[in-house]
């Protein structure tokens, strides 16, 4: 079969030919119609995620895990669980008949191989219980999950909604999804500081945070009262760690503050199935709109590389 193979650590991704997966068993053949590239899977790749060692030990390996794909009798499933070396960017992948899901009609493979990232965002309601009327800040807007986050939390009745990023163009942009305040991250750490408590307005009710890194840490401080005053809570939920995996996070940050800080998975196993359905829904109905840039797995090299996808995410589809 074809395949995006991957011979090195941090290598790209080259598509040539790679052995047929055997079907074993308990197992299915699935044939790959969408695979949504993430930066988990070039993480991976590169070596410095920390599930990564499983890959590694398998080079030259095929990247990605999951994906969208149909069954012998063609149903169209979403799947995981696949092994390396073998990896989704395939024409065939081999996975436990356990893990397949039927995809709900009327989504498309391409939107269907990207509802995880819009299901992310839904951690405000399963992890953090946003309320109607609520403000939610958005840390990490300007990315795929993050402008989805924004919409939803605009769905999801947010009273207000504050987005944080790097580029002003792509700040902007998020006003046109729902954002009412926008704040540039790349500045000094006290403009960073005085930016988040200018526009806290009656506090920050929900965080959703794909950075953590240095702009949580700086959130963190800004929510550290003045006074004795006893603010209300501010449930961060930490989803991604695109500006760092680590933050010091101080005492009275804790103590005064009123911050609670949540993993996106709180709640999950039992909220899970309704979120995915809340998704699911807004999708067939318009009301939520994913964008995608699709290229065919022939050209994954080049498609490994883009850096002009803002905004979208990358899917790759067969030729």
């Amino acid at each position: 079969m074809k395949a995006a193979v991957v011979d090195r650590a941090g290598g790209i991704p080259r598509y040539q030919d790679f052995p047929d997966p055997e079907v074993g068993e308990g197992q299915v053949l699935v044939t790959v119609e969408a695979v949504a590239v993430e930066n988990v899977d070039r993480a991976i790749v590169a070596g410095t995620h920390y599930t990564a060692t499983q890959f590694q030990a398998a080079l030259p390996a095929i990247p990605c895990f999951d994906g969208i794909g149909r069954l012998a009798d063609g149903t169209l499933v979403g799947f995981g669980g696949i092994t390396p070396p073998y990896g989704t960017l395939a024409q065939y992948a081999v996975v436990p008949a356990t893990h397949t899901a039927p995809i709900p009609e009327g989504i498309d493979p391409p939107i269907a191989a990207v509802l995880s990232s819009a299901i992310s965002g839904m951690c405000m309601r399963t992890a953090a219980g946003l309320s109607a009327g609520e403000t939610v800040l958005v840390q990490g807007a300007t990315g795929v999950a993050g402008r989805l986050a924004v919409k939803i939390a605009r769905l999801l009745g947010a009273g207000r909604i504050v987005a944080t990023g790097r580029n002003d163009d792509a700040l902007q942009e998020l006003k046109n999804l729902g954002a009412d305040t926008v704040i540039n991250t790349a500045v000094d750490d006290a403009d960073l500081v005085q930016a988040f408590r200018d526009h806290v307005g009656d506090g920050y009710d929900v965080v959703v945070d794909y950075l953590w890194g240095r702009p949580t840490e700086l959130l963190t401080r800004a929510l550290i009262p003045d006074s004795f005053a006893m603010p209300k809570p501010t449930r961060l939920v930490q989803i991604g760690e695109s500006a760092g995996p680590t933050i010091q996070l101080t005492g009275d940050a804790l103590r005064t503050s009123g911050l609670e800080i949540y993993g996106a998975a709180r709640n999950m196993a039992t909220g899970m199935a309704d979120a995915y359905q809340q998704v699911v829904d807004w999708v067939r109905s318009g009301e939520l709109t994913i964008d995608v840039t699709t290229m065919p797995l022939s050209q994954i090299a080049t498609a490994w590389i883009r850096a002009d996808l803002r905004g979208t995410r990358l899917v790759i589809i067969p030729d």
